[in-house]
């Protein structure tokens, strides 16, 4: 019998869910709307995660060989950092709000495992061997994504030097693989098209630097944050001329990879505008707000449609190294 296989970017859909709801609670905190909308988020969020946790250790337990096989793919491998990424921002959504201590001890224990994460596949990296044409904004995940939200997790739990180390981290990362992947994408062949979605991903860095920023900075733009708009408001205009290209798109997992990125632009968006309070603050809030939900939203009933046709799983790979994450 032939079972579906289940790639490391399943733990995208609990990733975008988790950014929705971290929009939602800086909503909630800014007065724009309740803290119920935001919890029940975290809360699906989570049951996502689970889920998807379950499923793929249920896909690895039949073959010993399916985890070390997904960890040294060069295409999905990078995927794997968010199973330990996405816990950090529920238990600052979801947690730190009601339990601030026990907070604090999860975002140590998690940080920990997104160091180690990020070191492991860093350190096989520069073991070589890495074909450049491989190379996808995904990479970002291990280390750039990793270490912004984790100083983002150690801002909201009052953890200072411990943010101001993770934001070190992931911006030195961003510096190194950015300017590598951004090579790629302009001189190297176009992404496979199960690769394109990734490139929304080239918004993230600058968005959750930003949240790190202003969680450090009690909602204060400073120049660090202007310095990042900027780049920020580059990546997302990057996004136009690209749009001919995702429209062409099928249907798939990867799909999701365009949910955390823009939820990471709304949220520092809010933040923003909270921060600068122009002419028209609460409509331009809720005009963010209504867009990222109604975009995950829709990606997340096209996500059941497929469930249901039992095509959202790729059936197992017959030729090596595949790109279907």
């Amino acid at each position: 019998m032939t079972h579906a296989r289940v790639p490391l970017n399943i733990f995208g859909v609990g990733f975008g869910l988790a950014g929705l709801a971290t929009t939602w609670r800086i909503a909630a905190d800014l007065g724009l709307a309740p803290a119920g909308f935001a919890n029940a988020l975290v809360v699906l969020a989570t049951a996502v995660w689970v889920a998807s946790m379950v499923l793929y250790v249920s896909y690895v337990a039949v073959s010993v060989g399916n985890l070390a096989r997904d960890l040294h793919d060069m295409t999905g491998g990078p995927f794997a950092s968010l199973a330990v990424i996405v816990p950090l921002l529920l238990v600052v959504d979801g947690v730190q709000p009601y339990a601030p201590h026990l907070a604090q001890v999860l975002v140590d224990i998690l940080v920990v495992a997104v160091v180690a994460l990020g070191g492991w596949f860093t350190g096989s990296w520069m073991r070589g061997g890495t074909e450049l044409d491989r190379l996808h904004p995904g990479y970002f995940l291990p280390t750039v994504a990793g270490g912004f939200i984790a100083s983002a997790a150690a801002a909201e739990v009052g953890q200072v030097q411990l943010s101001q180390m993770m934001f070190g981290l992931g911006f030195v990362c961003w510096t190194i693989v950015g300017s590598m992947i951004l090579g790629r994408l302009v001189f190297r062949p176009p992404l496979p098209d199960a690769l394109v979605p990734t490139m929304a991903i080239e918004m993230a860095p600058a968005a959750v630097a930003s949240l790190a920023l202003f969680f450090a900075s009690d909602g204060q733009v400073t120049t660090p944050l202007a310095l990042l708009a900027g780049y920020g408001l580059l990546m997302v205009a990057a996004q136009l001329p690209l749009l001919p290209r995702y429209r062409a798109l099928s249907f798939s997992l990867g799909t999701w990879a365009f949910t955390f990125s823009w939820a990471a632009v709304a949220s520092a968006g809010l933040l923003w505008i909270a921060a600068e309070s122009p002419p028209g603050e609460k409509a331009w809030s809720y005009v963010l707000l209504a867009a990222i939900t109604v975009l995950i939203g829709a990606i997340a009933t096209r996500t059941l449609v497929a469930i249901a046709h039992h095509t959202l799983l790729p059936l197992p790979a017959t030729a090596p190294n595949p790109v279907s994450v």
